[in-house]
């Protein structure tokens, strides 16, 4: 089993969500963006920061703008080779797994950390 990257998402009110956006891109710390195609407005940023966030396998930053269908929260995200097998050794050590669900190509599981963190764990979706 392998960590192949990790993620970190924060969903905001749009201003806030923003403001971290413009901390981190290539006015502040000089972080490049993903395009994420034309939009009225800030909806989100996604900042890779690897070479593997391209095969959508690596590490990256997401900042969305909160809205009905996605309310204000912070989550770890936790790519790994194997989610399955993840799953299957944190329900052996007692943890509560929730899932798995299938999205966007990729086989996620989740569970709560200390203090209500959402942790999620994923990989790339088997045929």
């Amino acid at each position: 089993m392998k960590v192949l990257g990790i993620r970190f998402c924060k969903v905001a009110h749009a201003d806030d969500a923003k403001a971290v956006a413009d901390l981190l891109g290539e006015n502040g710390l000089g972080l490049s963006p993903m395009d994420l195609g034309q939009s009225d407005g800030f909806s989100g940023a996604v900042f890779p920061v690897d070479e593997g966030a391209k095969q959508g396998l690596g590490s990256w930053i997401e900042l969305w703008a909160a809205g009905e269908q996605m309310p204000e929260m912070t989550m770890l995200q936790i790519v790994v080779d194997d989610a399955d097998a993840y799953a299957e050794r944190a329900k052996k050590n007692g943890l509560d797994v929730k899932g798995p669900d299938d999205a966007h190509g990729e086989r996620i599981y989740y569970l709560e950390g200390a203090g209500g963190l959402p942790i999620a764990f994923l990989s790339k979706a088997t045929t």
